[in-house]
């Protein structure tokens, strides 16, 4: 967001609810970005209720599936997808080496 001109990138955790919340007093470092942490019924009811409680002018979705599927997000969204491309060394095939038989 901040690469194409974001003007802030909002904290969400003054929005938090239910399992995020958890999710957040377990984790502190996780920072402004909000995770999907599964697709449970319940999880995805505490997702859409922290994102829809959220003051912002845009939800950026980059989870491997499209949320707006799961949920009804009432702010204008976008969905980004992105590769992951090997920039340094170690490499993934480095790491995983050893435990390949």
């Amino acid at each position: 967001a901040e690469k194409f001109g974001a003007a802030e990138t909002v904290d969400p955790r003054p929005y938090l609810v239910g399992k995020l919340l958890e999710t957040f007093d377990h984790y502190p470092d996780i920072g402004l970005l909000l995770p999907a942490m599964g697709y449970g019924d319940e999880q995805v009811k505490d997702l859409e209720s922290t994102i829809n409680n959220t003051e912002c002018d845009v939800v950026i979705i980059g989870t491997p599936i499209d949320l707006r599927r799961l949920i009804d997000i009432k702010q204008p969204s976008v969905r980004v997808t992105y590769d992951l491309e090997e920039t340094g060394s170690p490499s993934m095939a480095d790491i995983l080496q050893p435990f390949i038989k």
